[in-house]
């Protein structure tokens, strides 16, 4: 599969929290710890599991940066 988005992150499920509807996942990429919500029916779907290696893509518009 192919995607848009260049920013296409390779690493390791750290953890799955179920919610009522929604998860989140962990996944550490190199040390650095992403994570995303995505619904739990996507969980099921795609297989997710502690362990498993895993892509977070990141697609944004924007990204903000503020300071004190």
């Amino acid at each position: 599969m192919k995607l848009s988005a260049r920013n296409q992150l390779r690493g390791r499920i750290t953890s799955i929290t179920k919610g009522a509807t929604t998860s989140h996942i962990t996944i550490d990429i190199n040390g650095v710890i992403i994570t995303s919500a995505i619904t739990n029916e996507a969980v099921t779907d795609l297989g997710l599991e502690i362990g498993k290696d895993a892509y977070a893509v990141i697609k944004a518009s924007s990204v903000m940066v503020g300071v004190d």
